[in-house]
């Protein structure tokens, strides 16, 4: 699902000390929300705390409870998610390999190169 989704990309851009509740909720909510695809904030905010609490249960999970009342964070100790900040890495500098031999390989060219004439 989608929400599921925004969940863990709002926790992992939060980083190790994770999130509240509420503040993942309002961060989930503005970013599923639109015009097309109208949510109730009470209904996103209720699915988000089921869903925290269910995975935080887990524990190979993606993600854990924090300190403190009602904070979650990406559980980085857990083989998936290490799994997936590999993959991700990997692919960022594969992407910017390729545009550096882009950028090598082609050379600028003058509007009045002589050999034109």
């Amino acid at each position: 699902m989608k929400l599921d989704q925004e969940i863990f990309n709002v926790l992992l851009s939060a980083g190790a000390k994770g999130l509240k509740v509420e503040k993942i909720a309002r961060h989930v909510y503005n970013s599923c929300n639109s015009i097309f695809t109208p949510l109730n904030y009470r209904d996103v905010h209720s699915y988000v705390t089921q869903y925290l609490t269910r995975c935080a249960k887990d524990p190979h999970s993606l993600i854990e409870k924090g300190k403190g009342y009602g904070v979650y964070h990406v559980n980085f100790d857990s083989k998936a998610v290490q799994q997936l900040m590999l993959n991700f890495s990997s692919s960022v500098l594969e992407n910017s390999n390729e545009e550096e031999d882009k950028a090598d390989n082609s050379t600028p060219q003058s509007l009045f190169d002589e050999n034109m004439f």
